[in-house]
């Protein structure tokens, strides 16, 4: 895989961090309990199913008092975070995060990369873009950072022309092929491969609705800038039980589980430093 995760937090063993987790638990200065549960939102699939593996496989030994709290959209856990409902969350990649906090005056931040649920465009009728007939109607996501996305995904495969950064179809600067784009809620866009000629649907989405890799007329690549973070306030963000949280999500026995489990799901690359992309 040549896609640095670039994590904002550096890995310890599981050893320093429950030694660290029962220090912190006596640190009256510290940001909330530190040696109570974690709450962390997740929609179920994939986020909250590796969740569920943390908490049953991975926490106990590290020492991490876990719960989970799934949400069924991309509107809820955001507000849910700011509120302080949750602890954190892990449904989305960074540029949906920043938009969140641009339009709404928040702050959240990143722990770091942890899965690229890849964006992909499927169809029932049709096996590569060369099928799909001019004229014909494609389903993209109808929130910013999601349409961007798609609309960045047809473009590098040369279907379209778009601004630098799209974020609607009013940033298509050439369709030669007269595609009609229809805007639809993340959501229903699985059921959306059924009614049009094809729907571009992240594998969050895609999943639970049984698509397959047979139906994917193109794909995210692992060299993709939108991988899910693990996402938090930045008064928890150096909360010892977000950072071994992290380290759980983002391990070989994560990795491992997830090729078993998800093969469609991209986990992060572990060991690689830097800056959040």
């Amino acid at each position: 895989m040549n896609f640095s995760r670039r994590p904002v937090i550096a890995g310890v063993t599981a050893a320093t961090l429950a030694l660290s987790l029962t220090a912190c638990g006596s640190d009256e200065g510290s940001e909330g309990d530190a040696s109570g549960p974690l709450t962390v939102g997740a929609l179920p699939v994939p986020a909250g199913d590796m969740l569920n593996f943390v908490q049953s496989d991975l926490a106990p030994e590290a020492d991490l008092e876990l719960e989970y709290t799934e949400f069924s959209d991309y509107n809820t856990p955001n507000p849910a975070l700011v509120e302080g409902s949750i602890d954190a969350n892990l449904f989305q990649n960074t540029t949906f995060m920043e938009t969140f906090n641009e339009a709404e005056g928040e702050d959240l931040v990143s722990v770091g990369e942890v899965y690229l649920p890849p964006m992909a465009l499927y169809s029932n009728d049709y096996d590569t873009l060369e099928e799909l007939p001019d004229g014909a109607t494609v389903a993209i996501p109808n929130d910013p950072t999601n349409e961007g996305r798609a609309l960045k995904l047809l473009a590098s495969h040369g279907l379209i022309e778009v601004t630098e950064e799209p974020t609607t179809v009013a940033d298509i600067t050439d369709n030669p092929r007269n595609i009609d784009f229809a805007e639809v809620e993340n959501a229903s866009l699985p059921q959306a491969v059924n009614d049009q000629d094809a729907a571009i649907v992240t594998a969050a989405f895609a999943m639970p609705a049984g698509l397959t890799v047979d139906q994917q007329i193109l794909s995210e690549g692992t060299d993709s800038e939108y991988y899910n973070v693990l996402a938090t306030t930045p008064e928890m963000v150096d909360d010892p039980r977000i950072e071994t949280l992290y380290n759980l999500l983002t391990s070989t026995e994560m990795e491992a589980w997830l090729e078993e489990e998800y093969p469609l799901i991209v986990p992060a690359e572990t060991g690689a430093e830097g800056e959040e992309g």
